[in-house]
């Protein structure tokens, strides 16, 4: 499955002055990554966001937005926001750097 270019390039533009993102092709889109976790990645046209266990439920009442289920089994943490959710370039940003923030909090990945 090919994902939306375009919203790749526009969260390029938002996490531009984050220090350590790289990307990486993963569900068949494209995840962003930082201290080795994915904190926002894309499915086609659908925004991932992993906003984490607190902002969950918020997250969840918000329009345009569900749970994430890859395997048939919901995510804790994680959800799916479809196009009319970020349409709006403060919206996507919001987003973006709101998950980044979230795995800021979580402790350093070990070395592999």
């Amino acid at each position: 499955m090919a994902y939306d270019e375009g919203l790749a390039e526009r969260l390029r533009e938002v996490l531009q002055s984050q220090r350590g993102i790289s990307e990486r092709k993963m569900f068949g889109g494209l995840a962003f990554m930082n201290r080795g976790y994915m904190f926002v990645g894309i499915v086609g046209d659908v925004l991932m966001a992993r906003v984490g266990p607190e902002y969950y439920r918020e997250a969840l009442s918000r329009p345009y937005v569900r749970e994430m289920d890859f395997t048939g089994k919901p995510m804790k943490g994680y959800v799916f926001v479809d196009p009319p959710g970020f349409e709006l370039d403060a919206d996507l940003s919001d987003w973006a750097l709101r998950c980044h923030g979230f795995i800021q909090t979580l402790p350093a990945k070990k070395a592999k």
